[in-house]
Parts: structure tokens; sequence; C-alpha cells
């Protein structure tokens, strides 16, 4: 039966902070900028933010990322860096724990590096030691992260015992075999390797670089190399380009990485310049990964620049949603939404064969709600969506929906483009093209809602993130089509039940405040 269905969910406070917040909301908000179910840091301002050492241990996920502070040295306050810590049973409902990675402990500033489990099976930590011109590592005392040895710095050696010059910055740790490797990050990426991880001596060049998107001198940092299916992947970023990946095999001879294929996993707006003066013009940053437990390969990365047009970095910490990576046989790159997500579900609606009728004139696209079919009205602050599109309907035509849809054409529009094989979220574009899905597999998105930010998964290919600055008071979702009706298969909607507890908590122990001298 075609029809369009109305559906009404409990209001839950919702407010925006990059456009005006209502005086009236902020008074009967709590915490007006609190997420539901992101991680976000409780105490405001938090730049730079990047996620770091991620551990499942004992039944506990463990993160850590970056936190700026004042710390005052010989009277004179400068700005460093702590490791805040946080633990979960879920990598959902998260719990800060105290900070002690910090600089009254280490005597330096904590900078990006990853969590590795040592040959006996103990957590380690590898980073970039802010202050103090070297690689770190710090070894923990216990499986609760609760305690930790004196850090000390990675000094590598060439094969003649000299002293070998490198660069050191944004390090990895990894094992194969019995041997550890290390990379340091930035412009070059020198690999070191050793026995007992006290003794480095410098192999060389870490990537190969014979293939095109692999140039001498660029930029990676924030490195994370891990086996994903037969293949190995290099997780990183370059500041110009934002998060990425690099997918080919261990060379065990030449002791090198050999990249056989690259792909973005953050795509720029419109109104966004990543080749100006200042690169920092990109929202998906700093990943991290872990492998669960029961073996799938799990990622964060810090949303950047979220509302940001004139390349500054937000000053918040917000992680993306975890998200799980995979490389099935046919060598493509999943990326869906974390499963334990649908355990938040309540209260499902589901909408079966509406129809959208095509809309005339094509000028309307960038104006498209108020043309567009009203589908649901999503009264909510917390909601995942998964709409399914035939195949035969989806790859002949534009079609798209709009979030947050008001009467004048106002909103936030997902946006497919079969001509150009694209996907837009917002004023954001990356290629995802309907028609190298296989045959018989239809067009399935993934939406979560969480107040202003929303992050768009589509057929496990292509993930988006984006935020609207003004949607109070615009719960519509409206569908629209050119070139001929389209049929929507099914539309499922639930509200998310909050997973914020922690952080609520965390705003007022402040168990994270690191120490200021």
């Amino acid at each position: 039966m075609k029809h369009t269905i109305q559906i009404a969910f409990a209001a839950v406070a919702s407010i925006s902070i990059w456009g005006s917040t209502p005086a009236a909301l902020a008074a009967d908000s709590p915490d007006p900028v609190a997420l539901n179910f992101h991680l976000m840091h409780p105490g405001g301002d938090s730049a730079p933010g990047d996620p770091n050492a991620a551990f499942y241990l004992d039944g506990t996920y463990h993160l850590h990322y970056i936190l700026a502070h004042d710390w005052i040295v010989d009277g004179k306050t400068k700005k460093s860096f702590s490791f805040v810590h946080v633990t979960s049973p879920d990598m959902l409902h998260w719990t800060w724990q105290p900070t002690k990675l910090q600089p009254s402990f280490t005597g330096h500033g904590m900078f990006s590096g990853t969590g590795f489990l040592t040959k006996e099976g103990i957590p380690a930590i590898i980073y970039h030691g802010a202050g103090s011109g070297r690689n770190q590592i710090v070894i923990a005392k216990d499986r609760q992260l609760s305690a930790w040895e004196k850090p000390y710095p990675v000094e590598a050696r060439n094969a003649d015992g000299t002293e070998a010059k490198i660069h050191s910055w944004d390090p990895d740790c990894f094992l194969i075999g019995d041997i550890y490797y290390a990379i340091s990050g930035g412009q070059t990426q020198p690999l070191l390797k050793s026995k007992d991880m006290k003794n480095w001596t410098l192999v060389g060049d870490f990537l190969r670089h014979d293939m095109p998107d692999v140039a001498i001198g660029e930029d990676i940092s924030c490195a994370n190399f891990f086996k994903l299916g037969d293949k190995w992947m290099l997780l990183c970023i370059s500041h110009v380009v934002g998060c990425r990946y690099y997918l080919g095999d261990w060379d065990a001879k030449a002791e090198q990485f050999v990249p056989t294929k690259h792909g973005r996993m953050n795509w720029r707006r419109d109104e966004q310049s990543i080749f100006g003066q200042v690169p920092w013009r990109v929202d998906l940053f700093a990943p991290e990964s872990l492998l669960t437990p029961d073996g799938r390969r799990v990622m964060w990365a810090w949303l950047a620049c979220l509302g940001s047009t004139d390349g500054t970095m937000d000053e918040r910490t917000i992680q993306s949603l975890p998200r799980e990576l995979s490389l099935p046989a046919d060598g493509i790159l999943r990326i869906k939404p974390l499963r334990e997500l649908e355990t938040l579900r309540q209260d499902p609606v589901i909408l079966s064969d509406v129809t959208i009728t095509p809309i005339k004139d094509a000028d309307v696209l960038p104006n498209v709600a108020a043309t567009g079919k009203k589908i649901a009205t999503l009264d909510g602050d917390a909601i995942e969506l998964r709409i399914t599109i035939a195949r035969e309907q989806a790859e002949r035509k534009v079609f798209g929906f709009t979030l947050f849809a008001d009467d004048k054409g106002g909103g936030l529009s997902i946006l497919f483009r079969p001509e150009t094989g694209t996907l837009r979220v917002g004023s954001a574009e990356a290629p995802f093209s309907i028609a190298d899905l296989p045959a018989g597999e239809d067009v399935e998105l993934r939406i979560f809602i969480d107040k202003y930010l929303v992050e768009v998964f589509a057929n496990d290919r292509q993930a988006m993130v984006t935020q609207h600055d003004a949607y109070l008071g615009r719960p519509d979702l409206n569908a629209f089509t050119l070139g001929g009706p389209t049929t929507i298969r099914k539309v499922e909607i639930w509200k998310l039940n909050p997973t914020n507890q922690g952080y609520l908590e965390a705003q007022k122990n402040r168990l994270w405040d690191p120490e200021t001298k």
C-alpha cells in the first residue's frame, strides 16, 4: 500500500551550538551542548582532541584522547597536553577515569600515538612526547590502566650502531612475529625495529613509493597499521586531506609496506578550501582503532572542523560514531556503524512502498524541501533512519532526502547523482556510484541524527558526517526525485536511547582534570 505517515516522538530538548541558542531552551536544558550518543569531552574547549591508545582488556574497552590545558613551568604558564582516559563495556556508554598520563607524571606533553600489547600481553602506548623531541613508550602496571611505568624515549640507531637522525612524530608500534616495528609519522615515515622495545634499529622507509597516490614527502600522521582481511591497512591522516587509508601487502624480506590501493574517508564542504594557506579544512581527523574480542576492527575519528569554514579547528572534542571496518573478498573496504548501536533502538516505525512523484524543475535542487514529499515528522533529537530503495528505482534518476525540512525549502539535503556517481550530504560530496553495486543489491542509507550532528552510511561503502546548525522546529523528513517517480521500498525509524550519562557525571566530578603543575 502506498502511503505517507507522520510520526511523533517524545520531544527531547535540542539546540544548536553553531547557530543562536534560544534563551528559553538554554534555560530549560541542564546541558544544552551535550550530545546524546556521541563521545564528547565534558569540560568544554579541548582541542586538539585526537583519539589515541585504544584497548580491549578483560571485558572493558579503553580509549584516550588528547586534552590541551595550562601547564605551569618555573612560574610560567604554557600549553601542554594530557591523555584523558575513558572506559566502556560496549563502546557507547563511557565513564571518565582519573587522568594518569599527564605532564606531572611524564615530564612532557602527550601527543598522538597508539596502544598495543607487548609479547607478554602487557598494554603499552607509543606516542610523541610534546616538548621532549622524541617519541616515547609507556608501559602499564595493570590491566585497568590505572598506573604506568615511567616513559622512556625511542632512540634509533643505524645498522652500524651510529645514531639515526629521524623526525619524531605521531608514532605507531606493531608486532610481526617476534619483532616490534615502529613507524614515525610526518612527511617522511621511517621504520624502526626492535626485539625488546629498548634497542631500536632504523630499517628505512616504511612505504614503498611506487603508486601514484603515495608521493614522497606526503604528510602521513596519526598512523595506525594493522591486518584487515588478507591485506594490511595503514589508517592515517594528512593535514590537508584528513582521514584516509592505504591497503596493501607487507614485504617481509624488504621489511616494507607495499600499498596497492588508496582511499579517503573525509570529504570537504563546498565552502571549505583544503589547498589554502591554512590546511585545517577537514572534518574527519586523527583516526584510532582497536580489535574487538570477536574480531571486528573498530575505529573512531575526531570531528575536527565541524562548523568551520575558515580553516580553524573546532575547540571541542567530539568523536565520530564507532565504525566497523572490514575487507571482504571483493577488496572494497566496508565502513558500517557499530552494531552495538542497534541496542539503543526503541519505538520502531516502518513505512513501506512510499512513492515519490518527480519535481518538475531541476533548478530547485538546492532548495528541494518545499517541493519534496513529506515522509515523516521526526520529533526528537536522537534518531536512526534506515531507508531502502530498490536498485532499479535508484540508478536511473536523481533522488534524495531532506532532513529538518521546513516549508520554505530549508533543511539538510542528502542527494544521489547517478550521472556523476556521487553522494552529497549537505554541501559535502563524495564518490558513491549506484552503478557499481552488485546486481540485485538495493540502495540502503543508515542515517544517525544526534541533535546537530548527522552521520550517513551508504551501503557500508561510504560514510559522511556533517552538521545542521539551524534545526530547531524543523523535524520533517522529505523525499524528492527527478526523471520519474521513485518508490521507496522501506523507511525504518527508531528513537535512540541516550548514552551520555557518563558525560553528565563527569561534568560534575571532573576526575579527568589534569594537574596544572
